[in-house]
């Protein structure tokens, strides 16, 4: 596929193209059989992330670096003026070409830049004029990165969305909140979205952090020292790129930057999961409080005519485990031999096309759950019922406290009453009531007002404006 046949490199239609030049697995392979650079499976694609990674795209955006720099090398007087434009007209790149002759000189970017100069002609002696690889490599990146950072951003926006109107929805849908898995208190499902829709937030203020911290370039040659290209260079192809000016490099971008743009991805998968997890355990056979939306076509088990299992959260939950992975990987990367060496080369091949693919794909698949979630607000109920009043056993320890008994005997009066709960079968609120030393402290009324679910859930509309919901 021949780069001035989709000059204006729209990431979806270079990855269509790709499908029906017969790939069956587009996100490796083009039509002439070589790796394109994207190690995720198709499966876990979605069409226009994909599109950034493949590379016939990073080819694009290294060539539109070396296009502008052209422009700037003539603005500064390194070389003509009328080279620019000549070349830009004639500039472009065969993929196949490249990987060919890759093959031989072990080294993508002379590879590259001996397949345009083919193309340019004599002209292209002035390509690269005073630049080293990494002026282009990490130039590119950030172009590519800050385009996937876009989809990535604008997703966990709509997520965001997702979880507040789920929040609103359910702000006063009774179910009992569990510690240890253990019935504890009275909470809301609404109180549930909103703790996510907090966290998720966080997650993005976080990722638009490190993904601003990724929007960078440099041009400043060999080791950094500007030897070669006058720093007003760098400055000019930044600018008309949309990148900032790294302010101090060596011959690359430190990668401590990188690091923090893999960890916010992977801490936010972590958030996905997390949320992922605990929809599988509502939907446990023996919960049932909240249910993936499950299709009329679907089948859950080519075994179990019965099963609805909750697989897409599983499916985030176990890519999640990758990112973290990536993550520790992206670390490793920050520290590297003196002015540069190229350990870091190798592992950002894979982990980044990697991490913002899946991230992606994550993303859209726990959006889509939390949009279609179904709640069964009968079972959240008759759940918290099931353990017989023991969720209001701290409201009659407090009562007892304020009627002047110490906190330890009250302790004690409530805990032996629970006891009964456990052991018995009897309700909470039948032990209270029966129990003789209560008795001396409680009324009736008392005790019935402290089993009261509207005493658990009055400050809900607080908690809900603190978060401007």
């Amino acid at each position: 596929m021949r780069y001035e046949e989709n000059r204006l490199g729209n990431p979806k239609a270079l990855l269509l193209n790709s499908l029906r030049a017969g790939s069956k697995f587009f996100s490796r392979f083009n039509r002439y059989g070589f790796y394109l650079g994207v190690p995720v499976i198709d499966r876990y694609t979605r069409p226009e992330m994909g599109g950034i990674w493949t590379e016939e795209n990073k080819l694009k955006y290294w060539l539109e670096v070396e296009l502008v720099a052209l422009e700037a090398l003539a603005q500064y007087g390194y070389i003509p003026k009328n080279i620019p434009p000549r070349v830009r007209k004639k500039a472009g790149f065969d993929i196949a070409d490249v990987k060919q002759i890759e093959e031989a000189v072990k080294h993508d970017i002379i590879a590259f830049l001996s397949s345009v100069a083919k193309k340019v002609g004599p002209d292209g002696r002035y390509i690269h004029f005073g630049l080293t690889s990494s002026d282009v490599l990490d130039t590119a990146m950030g172009l590519q990165v800050r385009d996937a950072s876009k989809l990535i951003s604008a997703g966990l926006k709509k997520l965001v969305k997702a979880l507040a109107k789920q929040a609103r929805k359910h702000k006063y849908t009774l179910m009992v909140g569990r510690t240890h898995g253990v019935h504890a208190e009275p909470t809301t499902f609404g109180l549930k979205m909103a703790v996510f829709h907090e966290e998720i937030s966080r997650a993005r203020e976080r990722f638009e952090a490190a993904a601003e911290g990724m929007r960078f370039g440099k041009i400043s040659g060999a080791v950094g020292t500007f030897a070669n290209v006058d720093p007003r260079v760098e400055a000019f192809v930044c600018k008309k790129l949309g990148l900032k000016a790294e302010p101090i490099s060596t011959q690359i971008i430190q990668r401590d930057r990188h690091a923090a743009y893999i960890t916010a991805l992977a801490l936010a998968a972590s958030s996905l999961e997390k949320l992922a997890t605990e929809i599988r355990n509502l939907q446990r056979t023996e919960v049932r409080e909240v249910e993936e939306f499950f299709s009329s076509e679907q089948k859950g088990s080519s075994a179990m005519p019965h099963k609805r299992n909750p697989i897409t959260c599983e499916r985030v939950a176990g890519l999640a485990r990758l990112l973290r992975g990536y993550a520790v990987a992206a670390m490793e990367n920050v520290s590297l031999w003196h002015e540069r060496d190229i350990t870091h080369s190798s592992v950002e091949r894979v982990i980044f096309p990697d991490s913002a693919i899946i991230f992606d794909y994550v993303l859209s698949l726990i959006t889509d759950v939390v949009d279609n979630i179904v709640v069964y607000k009968e079972n959240m109920l008759a759940n918290m019922e099931k353990s017989r009043g023991i969720v209001f056993s701290q409201g009659l320890l407090l009562s007892l406290v304020k009627k002047g008994l110490d906190r330890d005997t009250a302790y004690r009066m409530v805990q032996r009453s629970a006891k009964r709960v456990w052991e018995e079968g009897v309700l909470l609120k039948d032990a209270v009531s029966a129990d003789a030393d209560i008795a001396k402290w409680l009324t009736r009324a008392e005790i019935n007002h402290v089993f009261d679910y509207k005493y658990h859930v009055k400050n809900v509309g607080t908690i809900f404006k603190r978060l401007g919901l």
